[in-house]
Parts: structure tokens; C-alpha cells; sequence
């Protein structure tokens, strides 16, 4: 069937407490586990029908596709992740503690919902249709939201090498955020709650490499600033006249 045919799934997946809407929240955390082991290609209904003990049929009640599945699945993860965020924003206005609240929220969700995190990393370009485009504009938000922190810290500290574009010896915004998600999106790659330390212990180091690295690199850029200038100016001096004993 086609993603744009009708389905009795709702557009998003409900929140509210109903048997219709616990079992739909049950088959995408199914979904989730097959397509994180399996991968969207390599998966199919019938191993979901497998995994949640539900039937084909069954299945089908709620979602016509696994490319519905896998929709529903990002469109949840990150929504989820964009409204937390939101509603931890509004406790503070200080530039630092809101960057710090921004990698609180995705490492929280990341090292509790660790196949969620691989599914959006591994199928992020799978969806071309209006899916893929609704899904595409969520994650530009969620980054143009980042950019804003950052350009916040910047101008209250006034980190001049911290700039829409790279500065001389600076660094871009652009870099900066990106950076700081790859931090942050690998998580599931690596992370081990018998070895790594809670997502709030977890965070904090995350954002300490983050802001150090910002202001760390605003120390260099005014070191190269100083030394170009000081070369401009030795430049501008007239050439020293040998003395007297050289010149013998």
C-alpha cells in the first residue's frame, strides 16, 4: 500500500492512556528492537509479528507498512526529544545552563532509548516522500534551536570566534553545533551503563569538553589575532641601522 493511503493509526502517536494507544505504543517499541538488529532493509512485518507476539493482521490494524513504522518511530523520537527540551529550557535564561540542559536532554534520551538513537543514525535518509520532508524540517528545528544556544553563549561572553562563518583562527557555528552533535549521536555506539557513568554524570562531561573547547578556542583566536598584528606592525618599522662595532 502507498504512505499516502488512509491507516486507522493516528497521523502521531497518542498520548493518551487508552488500550488502542498502549498497543500502539507496544508495536513500536517492537518495531524499534527489529529494525535497530535487523535494519529497515533487512527487516519485515512477519519478524515484528515474531518479536510482539502480535499478529500479521493484528499489525496491520495499526500500520499498513513498515515504512509507516519506521515514520512513526523518528517522528515520536524526536518530537519527544524537542518538547522534554523545551519545557527544561524554561527554567533558565543563562546561556551556559541552557546549553548544559541541551545535552542533558538528548544524552537522558539517548542512553535510555539506545535502539531508538540507533534507528534514527542508521535509517536517516530512507524516507524520501512527505515523510521524509515533515521529518527533515523537525530535525532542522531541532538544530536551528542549538545554533541559537551557541549564538546566545557567544554573544553574552562575547566569543568572537564563534561566528555564522569561521573566523580568522575561529570556529563557525555551523562546526561548533555539528561537533557537538557527534558527541552526542554516537552514544549508542559505545555506551555501557556497567562501565559509563548516568546521563546527568554523562552530560555534564559532554558539555564541559563542548564549552571549554568554545571558550578554549576564543583564547587562541585572540593569541593569532595579536601575533598578526604584531607582525603588521614590525612590518611598518623602519629597518634597524647596524652599529657602530658591527659595521667595523
Amino acid at each position: 500500500m502507498s504512505a499516502a493511503s488512509t491507516t486507522r493509526a493516528p497521523e502521531r502517536p497518542s498520548l493518551q492512556d487508552t488500550r488502542f494507544d498502549r498497543r500502539l505504543s507496544e508495536i513500536l517499541d517492537y518495531a524499534t528492537q527489529v529494525f535497530a538488529d535487523k535494519g529497515y532493509e533487512g527487516a519485515s512485518m512477519r519478524d515484528l509479528s515474531r518479536l510482539s507476539g502480535i499478529s500479521l493482521a493484528g499489525l496491520y490494524y495499526y500500520f499498513e507498512s513498515k515504512e509507516k513504522l519506521l515514520y512513526f518511530i523518528q517522528q515520536h523520537t524526536f518530537t519527544t526529544i524537542i518538547d522534554r527540551l523545551r519545557e527544561r529550557l524554561a527554567a533558565s535564561n543563562d546561556p551556559e545552563t541552557r546549553i548544559r540542559i541541551f545535552v542533558h536532554n538528548h544524552v537522558d534520551y539517548s542512553v535510555t532509548k539506545q535502539k531508538a538513537m540507533k534507528v534514527l543514525s542508521h535509517e536517516d535518509d530512507v524516507l524520501k516522500n512527505s515523510y521524509g520532508t515533515e521529518l527533515a524540517a523537525i530535525k532542522r528545528e531541532y538544530y536551528r534551536i542549538c545554533v541559537g544556544l551557541v549564538e546566545d553563549l557567544a554573544r553574552g561572553e562575547r566569543l568572537k570566534s564563534v561566528a555564522p562563518s569561521a573566523a580568522a583562527g575561529g570556529v563557525s557555528t555551523r562546526t561548533a553545533v555539528m561537533g557537538l552533535f557527534g558527541m552526542m549521536n554516537w552514544l549508542y555506539t559505545w555506551y555501557k551503563p556497567s562501565v559509563d557513568p548516568g546521563a546527568e554524570i554523562l552530560a555534564r562531561e559532554i558539555s564541559d569538553i563542548f564549552l571549554h573547547g568554545l571558550r578554549s578556542n576564543a583564547g587562541t583566536a585572540k593569541s593569532i589575532r595579536g601575533a598578526v598584528e604584531s607582525s603588521r606592525a614590525m612590518k611598518k618599522l623602519p629597518p634597524k641601522r647596524l652599529s657602530a662595532r658591527k659595521r667595523q
